[in-house]
């Protein structure tokens, strides 16, 4: 037991208990820092360790893959060694464009139109699974006709 004393009507009496040498506890959950392309200072998205079932339909194939929910599509396709269109990976560009034909995504990074996005498509660069997907890559040039006419709306 250590005794403190801080003023004469005052005492703190402590005792001090041995830690353990490894930690006892677990936790699934960890922030992970990412960039948002409208901010310039990190936010923390906060995940766990589930991964979702990813299908995606590319040139006559389907791919299945494990995505985590802290990593977007077009990261875990390009890890698998999958030839998927991309460019600047910040959901700019519109190189990566995919239709979404079941399942969930957040793609609140993007830049595509709330209507776009309502019909299905996503940009792979900046979509985080919420659920198993089914997706089909199409040609860039299929959502660019579609955000350029939600444009003029």
């Amino acid at each position: 037991m250590t005794t403190t004393i801080i003023s004469s009507s005052t005492t703190i009496h402590t005792t001090s208990l041995p830690l353990p040498l490894t930690p006892t506890h677990h936790f699934p959950t960890t922030l992970r820092p990412f960039p948002h392309p409208t901010h310039h200072h990190l936010h923390l998205r906060h995940t766990t360790t589930c991964s979702y079932k990813i299908s995606i339909q590319h040139e006559g194939q389907t791919t299945q893959l494990e995505v985590d929910p802290d990593e977007t599509i077009l990261e875990k396709a390009l890890e698998s060694g999958m030839s998927v269109p991309h460019d600047c990976k910040l959901g700019v560009c519109m190189t990566c464009p995919a239709k979404l034909l079941a399942g969930s995504v957040d793609q609140s990074e993007g830049m595509l139109s709330d209507d776009v996005i309502e019909r299905g498509y996503s940009l792979l660069c900046v979509s985080y699974p919420k659920s198993d997907c089914e997706i089909k890559i199409i040609p860039e040039e299929e959502l660019l006709s579609l955000q350029l006419a939600t444009a003029d709306d």
